[in-house]
């Protein structure tokens, strides 16, 4: 029972005050006036009388009524309703200062003031909430007052005061004591019933839902919702101050079960308004008018009642319903709100459907939220944990084990509403096992499993809301059939009344003796105590345990169970072998939940077995999967995993040595799940729940009950067994009481104990003699498991977080000992204090904790040493690398694991294949490359081998890693595409690792270029990273004065000197004779005494001129008809360019050769002059010159700012004066003049030809563009107009889309003589004259900056440091971004238009930067496009000995070679220029005689230094060091190649690995590639990489080692033996497992002709014999020509392109029959009858049959079969050449039966007739060959032709 009200107040508008500003109120009277004890007065209730403040008015407004609510310091609230009206003020003066809401200002002259109203107010203040029931007794008084009725109001509020009623409802029935006890009377002849509801814990509500839900929407309710439960502020705002109460409550009443715990004001008054600006969350209204008091609120959710809008500030994210919660909560509110809402679209609607009454929906709304909590909360009871019983319970929520169970582990909403303090009271108060219990109880124990079933079902689930919905109803009215209210209420008008009295002043006395009387009356009553319904709570059934939410339903699959259990048995069988082998698989399973969960349950079976001591190797695989398990979890998972584990880390142990035992939590520690102070809290809890069941489980054993079920006892939970103690607690005696008290608090003192223990174990490092703390060793994300047992402890981690949380920032100052205490004892004080443990037990538990660690410490000591002594783990045994001639390791193998970078080939994945990556093995670094070689950690692939290697002098950047789950992580970058990422194993030493990245620094940027591998080969590899022996290195001022001493023998020296030699065979068995006896090219390294100068050396050798002429580039212009340079000097006259020795000293230019090339008019004299004008003293010269139209390509840098002035002054201009200004440019246009007269198309023209004037002329001109045309050739190609406009980048409309030039647009004009390409910048403001015959065309061009930028990022692009989950960052756009195919485009858009000039008699120069970068691609490319000559093995070696070496491309400044160059960073511009390459062999594959194979080589051994070729910058340098000119009788070192062009022609002599089988080119081809980016590839030199042996590039290495052994193998076996072989992506090289057909017949033909004893032919002789053989079966066979002739003629001139198969490249087949596009012509090659047979047949057959000189004697012969002994006819050849006796089955059969190697013979003797022979013939005919294996015998047709067999076969064995 309580009290309706607990005082009634009066409250009016203070007069006093008036004069101060705004008005305020006061308490004129209060009844009682004496406080109740159990209910103190609330301060400040004028406040919320009038919360907008108290003011006078000049009308008297409507009397109104609201509640506020007011919440005192114990979270008590009292409700506060308000009736208000207003009264006449007795103006006995008028007011001097006042506010009120006066609109217009009386004037002065009005004496009289106006009247004017003062509000008053009614005030009830009560704890309970019926709102109706105050409206109604406040109006009673106020119609009394008002209407002046007969009754007095003292006794009416002596009543109102003294109303006793009940809380909460009693039984249906219509029991009249029951309903006296709810019907009230004020003695006014009144009567009201109170509805009590019939269970006070649901709340009670009326309509305010329901109105709520009618104002806001769904949405909007919704997220009012999410936001009140996630505690965020929220602000309601309306005119109307009972709507904002009605809004508030109806919120609170959504959140049911959920009480809302922080600041709640209904109604704010005006002067309180700072209260928003509370950091705590809250729920608060307030009156629309003080909506620009709202403007800083940055952090409120405003909702608007009146406008219906909900205002979410952008800083705020509410975290909203997991699906499929939100969807269904929706659905199910609009159709309660709007039922019609189904049927809207049907024809014939049903005619009830409206929507229920305000009050049933409002039930209904509410039902809709219950079912939701109950939907969220499922399964809550049996994450609750029972700590103690007795006196009181304690009860904790286990939210990580509820989550987990739901699978919302990452679900932000419900994480949140767990842990808000709405939540924390909930558990609090519904936690209690015996407690009264409510609908929401029975909903989430009983509905559950309904709610599930019916979920899709609006039918249903309307129907069960409907059912809730009428529980709540019948809460709120419990009695409908009332009788009825009967209620005074004032007449219509009354307060408009003119003569009112005031309110009257209350007789205080007559009240309180009324109350007092009541009083008294209670006392003497009976106490009328309700029994309280307490019951046990329902558990409801428990979450079924959810799979991933990403729904791999694998992860439970009964086969990855198995592999666990498998692994497991067969560790603890010591099957070894088994367990590795499944142990991969095992560890892969355990990233699904079921495995790891499984794994925990067999290892806690093998430990109640007594299996828990285990050996060495058991101990390891333990280990690993107890980390492994920890490791791949979820951070909430992993609570539930380390749980499981928690007992078994403490129970698996290994005897290290007498008394030393090594548990498993040693080698667990480094996961941060032991730092958590809430997964320890868990365990301790739970722990200590299992003790305290046990514990009452025993006792009721003890004291059987009188069912004596014990089994079902013993299934009982925690929560079950405390309802039932709770429920005896009370018939216990105070003995046994306290004994029970005294048992939990022993178990809880010891579970506190044994966990100080479990805490020291899992903190405390192995090695604790590290006392510091290091920041540093803070674990981070443990990505790996750790196989080692001495871990990184965690420690640190701890007392960082320990010290940083209880402000000691200093933890350097702090052991690990102290820190773990410090970490130990805030635990058991945080436990201990929950649980209730006496202060005495917790001083005894910190006195005992430093002991307890420090005994441990001593523990550990013991065993971290003899773990040290013990063996570890057998590691994989190291494999060594083999190593070229010459290369020698300048360190030891470094112990490394090779970890995967963002290349996914290796890793398995979308590939296929088991992960290669990572891979465990050593590094080695020797004087050439640094090495990985290895093995794959994943067993499946661990036969494998790994091989990453990639040359020193590439090494381009380290990075170090910061994982601190290793001790050192280093990155290594290539140029070459290489990324290694290494992880050092324990056991290398940190100094190791800072003296391998020195070694690597020292060998990369050596000081000077003498130092690199090129020369060092073969040498002590201690000469180059030891300091100390620098004597043996002479400087390089000395060094160039001792070579100079060498240089008149040097530059007399041929510049190649080769020897005959036989290349070697196939077959290493072959006699010495065919041996390898290739010698090298060599270079004088002895230096002599005597030191003369170049310039004496080259003047005092008269024969060093015709030694020059042999140079390579020499010989170039001789074929180009450039000039020649004869012994004695003297010039031919009639040629128009002739070779100058201007430079022959590099006097003029010191970057050029000894030998250029100038116009003949031009004297030597002038040359010194022009060179001033340009950059580098780079002038023009001509490099070469188009046979058809004699126009020449020149080359120089860019212009001096001043010369670009000179050179477009007209040559007709007079001279001012006679300056050296003047004079250079003359001689400068007389230079250009003279190469424009050197045409003869132009020599007799005099007028001026410029680009922009041609007239229509249809100029023919010979060329290839990069299509296919069927319908023929393109006769003509044009240039669009403005030539500078297209190299600018600047595309026009007419060119087409592919890059190429329109085919619609031909030349119009006369060409200008001559065009100069300079750069754009360099040509500003300079001005053409007219009367000249150059024409300069400005170009925008990128300088090697970019180039070195965009390099940067296409490595990054191909070879990615790791995988990136950025959608920004992925492969093509970090592609787009590098701007690497912008470069070529732009450099072959340039190279098209130059030939395209060049091509139609224009000349040109380049003249761009300094003449040496994007000048010399320009014009290799050109040359390499115009001149088929360039597109041979030779050929391009010539182009880029000329062009690169001979011009001075800096090779070692822009390959940063050496120390001095190092800060210049690596630019590759020949790289661009071979992709240029690449690109265009691309699109025309039948042009080039060497492969990419060719281009891939040159790429990766231009940056090696393996070779000396790409060494230095210029010939000055390389003459200076000796390197031009060779020496004879030098000693050679063996196999050490100094120049990379001998090492190709040796290595292509001897395999076709460089070699284009497309090659069939045309006759003065031109090739126009397309350029634009589209058109363009990424080269797969970039991207490819093999594992299985490395960077293919140096042959010896992969391909030498792998014949001898294949040969070895094929020697025991004559048939072919089919080895079936798994192929994997990135691991094996393709080209060599699949060889392409040409060269697996090739290889087959040479195989075969070793095992039958034969000198195999070079592979270039017999495919040249090949290819004639073709031609002349083509001639014969006319027009019926087979597709693999067609493949060898030359004659295939328009299906040229990229259609054609790449051999080489990629595997074709095992035959020659390759199906190549052909025009109409040869589209219908017949592919039967002869003509297919012998076209396919085999290639060696052919060529024989062909050769009629290799059969020297032949005919027939019968031959006795070697197995059944059968005579058969047979076709015998004896051919002398081969030393063999073959035989056919007929003369015309071209497939040989077998062969006799005449080697082997013995002897050849007449035989007699066997059995089976054939018959009439005579006994001579018969002869016997005896050979070293078998006797073959032989019947000739008669004696005279079995006597010349015998005759012919021996004068065979004797020329042998």
């Amino acid at each position: 029972m309580a009290r309706l009200a607990d005082y009634f107040v009066l409250v009016g508008y203070d007069h006093d005050k008036r004069g101060s500003g705004d008005g305020q109120g006061r308490i004129i009277q209060r009844f009682p006036e004496k406080e109740w004890e159990d209910n103190p007065f609330p301060q400040g209730i004028q406040l919320f009388c009038q919360p907008s403040g108290w003011h006078l008015v000049l009308e008297r407004k409507s009397p109104n009524f609201f509640v506020a609510v007011l919440t005192d310091i114990n979270s008590e609230r009292h409700y506060c309703a308000c009736f208000t009206f207003w009264e006449a003020v007795e103006s006995l003066q008028p007011p001097k200062n006042h506010t009120n809401d006066i609109d217009d200002e009386e004037d002065s002259k009005f004496v009289q003031a106006p009247q004017l109203f003062a509000p008053k107010s009614l005030v009830l203040v009560s704890q309970l909430d019926h709102t109706e029931v105050f409206r109604n007794c406040l109006g009673l008084i106020y119609t009394i007052y008002i209407d002046g009725l007969n009754f007095p109001l003292e006794t009416v509020i002596g009543n109102l005061l003294t109303c006793i009623i009940p809380i909460t409802g009693g039984s249906q029935t219509d029991d009249e004591s029951e309903e006296a006890g709810r019907t009230i009377s004020l003695g006014a002849g009144d009567r009201q019933v109170i509805q009590t509801p019939v269970n006070d814990a649901l709340p009670v509500s009326g309509c305010s839902v329901a109105l709520l839900l009618k104002q806001l929407g769904i949405s909007n309710v919704l997220e009012l919702f999410c936001a009140a439960l996630t505690e965020h502020k929220i602000l309601f705002l309306s005119s109307s101050y009972q709507r904002l109460t009605e809004a508030c409550r109806a919120l609170l009443a959504l959140m049911f079960p959920l009480k809302y715990s922080f600041t709640y004001i209904p109604i704010l008054p005006a002067q309180l308004l700072e209260v928003l600006s509370s950091p705590t969350p809250f729920i608060i209204g307030i009156h629309s008018s003080f909506r620009a008091e709202m403007q800083d609120l940055l952090d409120v959710i405003v909702a608007d009642l009146d406008g219906g809008t909900v205002v979410i500030p952008e800083c705020i994210h509410i975290s909203v319903l997991p699906e499929p919660h939100l969807l269904q909560t929706q659905t199910a509110l609009s159709m309660v709100l709007d039922p019609e809402l189904e049927y809207a679209d049907h024809a014939f609607p049903p005619s009830s459907t409206s929507a229920s009454s305000m009050k049933f929906q409002d039930k209904e709304i509410r039902a809709v939220f219950l079912r939701l909590f109950a939907q969220l909360l499922q399964g809550y009871r049996w994450c609750l944990q029972i700590i103690r019983i007795h006196p009181e319970p304690v009860i904790r929520f286990h939210k990580v084990a509820f989550l987990a169970q739901r699978g919302l582990v990452d679900d932000d909403f419900l994480t949140k509403v767990l842990e808000g303090m709405a939540f924390a009271r909930f558990v609090s108060e519904r936690g209690s096992p015996y407690r009264p219990c409510d609908l929401f109880d029975e909903l989430v124990a009983n509905e559950i499993e309904r709610i599930r079933l019916e979920e899709g079902n609006a039918q249903k689930v309307l129907k069960h809301v409907k059912e809730i919905s009428e529980q709540l109803h019948r809460n709120e009215n419990p009695y409908p059939a009332v009788a009825m209210h009967k209620i005074h209420k004032p007449k219509e008008g009354s307060h408009l009344r003119v003569q009112q009295s005031t309110f009257p002043h209350l007789d205080e006395g007559t009240v309180q003796w009324i109350i007092d009387q009541a009083t008294a009356k209670l006392k003497n009553a009976p106490p009328a105590v309700k029994a309280e319904m307490k019951c046990v709570a329902p558990m409801g059934p428990p979450s079924a345990t959810m799979i991933d939410q990403n729904g791999i339903v694998l992860a439970n699959s009964a086969r990855r169970l198995e592999v666990v259990r498998n692994c497991i048995t067969y560790i603890f069988e010591n099957k070894m072998l088994e367990a590795k082998k499944l142990l991969p698989a095992m560890l892969r399973a355990l990233k699904g939940r079921a495995a790891r969960q499984c794994l925990t349950q067999e290892l806690n079976s093998h430990v109640l077995q007594n299996r828990a001591v285990l050996d060495h190797q058991q101990f390891d695989y333990i280990v690993r999967m107890m980390n492994s398990a920890l490791q791949d979890c979820t951070p909430l998972d992993e609570h539930l995993v380390a749980a499981a584990l928690l007992p078994l880390v403490t129970a698996f142990c290994r005897k290290l040595g007498s008394g030393v035992t090594q548990f498993a939590y040693s080698c667990v520690q480094e996961h941060l799940v032991w730092t958590s102070l809430q997964f320890w809290e868990a365990m301790f809890y739970s722990d200590v729940q299992n003790h305290i069941r046990a514990l009452y489980l025993e006792v009721d054993v003890d004291h059987p009950s009188e069912t004596g079920c014990d089994n079902e006892k013993q299934q009982r939970s925690a929560l079950e067994v405390a309802a039932e103690q709770l429920r005896m607690w009370p018939t216990r005696s105070k003995e046994k009481q306290q004994e029970l008290i005294d048992k939990e608090e022993s178990i809880v003192y010891s579970q506190a104990i044994h966990y100080g223990n479990r805490l020291t174990y899992l903190l405390l490092p192995l090695d604790t003699s590290k006392n510091r703390l290091l920041r540093s060793t803070a674990v981070g994300d443990l990505e790996s498991v750790s196989n080692s047992f001495v871990t990184n402890s965690i420690a640190g981690s701890v007392a960082e977080s320990y010290d940083t949380e209880s402000g000691f920032e200093d933890a350097e100052t702090s052991d690990v000992a102290n820190s773990v205490v410090r970490f130990i004892n805030r635990f058991v004080d945080k436990v201990c204090t929950e649980s209730g443990v006496s202060n005495d037990h917790l001083k005894a538990l910190h006195t005992n904790l430093p002991d307890i660690v420090q005994m441990h410490i001593e523990t550990l000591d013991a065993v971290h040493r003899e773990s040290k002594r013990h063996p570890a783990i057998q590691k994989p045994k190291l494999l060594r690398p083999a190593l070229l001639v010459g290369e020698e390791l300048v360190m030891e193998a470094l112990r490394v694991t090779l970890m995967p970078d963002g290349r996914e080939e290796s890793v398995g994945g979308s590939l296929g294949g088991p992960p290669i990556m990572p891979a465990e093995g050593a590094i080695f670094l020797t004087t050439y490359r640094i090495i990985f070689k290895g093995a794959p950690v994943e067993t499946l692939a661990g036969e494998q081998t790994v091989m990453r290697s990639f040359p020193v002098a590439s090494f381009t950047k380290e990075k170090k890693i910061s994982q601190q789950d290793f001790q050192d992580v280093l990155q290594l970058r290539s140029s070459t595409f290489q990324l290694m990422k290494i992880t050092f194993d324990d056991e290398v030493a940190s100094e190791m690792v800072e003296i391998f990245r020195k070694h690597i620094h020292k060998l990369r940027y050596p000081q000077y270029v003498h130092y690199t591998f090129a020369f060092t080969v073969g040498q002590s590899p201690k000469q180059v990273v030891e300091s100390k022996q620098k004597e043996k290195n002479p400087s390089l001022r000395t060094m160039s004065k001792n070579i100079m001493k060498n240089a008149k023998k040097t530059i007399g020296r041929q510049y190649v000197t080769r020897k005959k030699y036989t290349p070697p065979t196939w077959d290493q068995r072959a006699s010495p004779a065919h041996g390898d006896n290739l010698e090298q090219i060599s270079v004088s390294e002895e230096i002599e005494q005597s030191a003369l100068t170049l310039s004496s050396t080259i003047k005092s050798d008269k024969s060093t001129m015709s030694h020059m002429v042999e140079r390579a580039c020499c010989r170039d212009y001789q074929r180009l008809g450039l000039g020649t340079l004869s012994n004695s000097l003297t010039r031919s006259k009639n040629e128009p360019f002739r070779i100058t020795t201007v430079n022959r000293m590099y006097s003029v230019c010191r970057s050029y050769p000894s030998l250029l090339i100038i116009p003949q008019t031009i004297q030597d004299s002038t040359m010194q002059r022009i060179s001033r004008c340009y950059k580098q003293n780079r002038f023009p010269v001509v490099c070469w010159r188009n046979s058809r139209t004699k126009a020449v390509l020149l080359r120089s840098a860019g212009l001096h700012g001043k010369s670009v002035v000179g050179l477009f002054k007209s040559q007709n201009a007079p001279a001012a004066d006679s300056s050296q200004t003047d004079s250079t440019s003359l001689a400068q246009e007389k230079y250009l003049q003279a190469v424009i007269n050197s045409m003869p198309h132009y020599a007799d023209t005099g007028g001026r030809n410029t680009l922009s004037g041609f007239t229509s002329a249809h100029m023919n001109s010979s060329g290839k563009w990069g299509s296919i045309r069927g319908s023929g050739r393109l006769s003509a190609y044009s240039l669009n107009s403005d030539i500078g406009l297209r190299l600018a980048g600047k595309e026009t409309l007419s060119q087409q889309v592919n890059g190429g030039l329109s085919d619609s647009l031909y030349f119009r004009q006369p060409r200008a003589g001559l065009y100069i390409i300079g750069e754009k910048s360099q040509l500003k403001g300079a001005k053409q004259d007219p009367s000249q015959q150059w024409e300069v065309v400005p170009i925008e061009i990128f300088d090697v900056r970019h180039v070195k930028t965009s390099f940067k990022k296409l490595m990054k692009a191909c070879v990615p440091s790791s995988a990136s989950t950025d959608p920004n960052q992925s492969y093509h756009r970090s592609l787009e971004e590098s701007d690497w195919l912008s470069q070529l485009h732009k450099l072959l858009q340039v190279s098209v238009l130059v030939v395209e000039l060049l091509d139609n008699g224009s000349s040109v120069l380049i003249s761009l930067e300094d003449g040496w970068d994007v000048t010399t691609q320009v014009v290799s490319l050109v040359q390499l496009l115009s001149d088929q000559h360039y597109r041979t093995l030779e050929g391009f070696r010539l182009l880029v000995e000329k062009e690169w070496l001979s011009f001075g491309h800096r090779f070692s400044h822009r390959g940063a070679q050496t120390m001095t160059s190092q800060s210049s960073g690596f630019t590759p511009v020949f790289l661009q220029f071979l992709d240029c390459v690449h690109q265009i062999h691309l699109q025309f594959p039948m042009e080039f005689e060497f492969s990419l194979h060719y281009l891939k080589f040159l790429a990766y051994h231009y940056v090696s230094n393996r070779f000396r070729t790409f060494l230095l910058d210029s010939d000055h340098e390389r003459i200076e060091l000796g390197l031009m000119y060779e020496e004879k009788g030098e000693k050679k070192t063996p196999h050490a190649y100094k120049s990379v062009w001998d090492y190709i022609d040796r290595l292509n002599k001897k395999t076709p690995i460089f070699f284009n089988y497309l090659y069939a080119p045309e006759d003065g081809e031109v090739l126009r590639p397309y350029s634009n980016i589209s058109n363009l590839k990424v080269w797969d030199y970039y991207t490819h990489e093999t594992l299985s042996e490395g960077p293919p590039y140096d042959w010896e290495l992969v391909y030498g080692r792998t014949e001898q052994m294949d040969d070895g193998e094929r020697a025991d076996t004559v048939a072919p033996r089919t080895r079936r072989k798994i192929v994997w992506p990135c691991y094996d090289n393709k080209n060599k497992i699949e060889p392409d057909a040409i060269s697996k017949l090739l290889e087959e033909m040479q195989l075969l002709e070793s095992e039958l004893g034969q000198v195999p032919d070079k592979w270039k002789e017999t495919w040249d014999k090949i290819k004639t053989t073709q031609r002349t079966e083509s001639k014969q066979e006319g027009k019926h020509l087979s597709s693999s002739s067609l493949l060898m003629s030359s004659s295939l001139s328009h299906h040229r392109r990229s259609q054609c198969v790449y051999l080489h490249e990629a595997a074709v087949g095992s035959t020659l029959n390759l199906s190549l596009d052909t025009d109409s012509s040869t589209a219908s090659t017949p592919s039967s009858g002869v003509m297919g047979r012998k076209s396919t047949s085999t290639l060696y057959s052919q060529f024989q049959t062909s050769e009629s000189e290799h059969r020297s004697y032949e005919g027939i012969l019968y031959k006795r079969g070697a197995l059944l002994k059968a005579w058969k006819s047979r076709w015998f050849v004896l051919d002398k050449t081969k030393h063999q006796l073959r035989y056919y089955d007929s003369k015309s059969d071209t497939d040989m039966k077998g062969i006799v190697d005449l080697t082997e013979v013995e002897s050849v003797t007449l035989g007699t007739a066997a059995l089976g022979a054939p018959k009439n013939i005579e006994d001579k005919a018969f002869f016997d060959l005896k050979t070293t294996k078998r006797v073959y015998n032989f019947c000739a047709q008669d004696s005279q032709s079995a006597q010349q067999w015998i005759d012919k076969i021996q004068s065979c064995l004797s020329d042998a």
